[in-house]
């Protein structure tokens, strides 16, 4: 279970470094005044999401996964343990 427990404690920590480091200087800059004109831009906007932007979510993604997963596997091997 130790295992286990270890790995949600690096997952959320890389979820909440990744919440921190986007999402607040987005915020930020949203309530500026060129922040609010894109953002009214944006809903006066029709078209939705779009391909571009769910394709660039999901690199997003992938990326995070790759990184935990080598974060994962390095602290296995510096361990000493057997790779598998």
């Amino acid at each position: 279970m130790s295992a286990w427990n270890r790995w949600w404690g690096r997952l959320g920590a890389v979820l909440g470094t990744v919440v921190l480091s986007v999402f607040v200087p987005v915020a930020a800059w949203a309530s500026t005044g060129a922040g609010e004109l894109v953002m009214e831009e944006a809903r006066r906007r029709r078209g939705g999401f779009g391909f571009l932007g769910l394709f660039c979510c999901l690199v997003v993604v992938g990326v995070i996964v790759l990184l935990v997963l080598l974060l994962m596997r390095l602290t296995r091997n510096r361990r000493g343990g057997p790779p598998r």
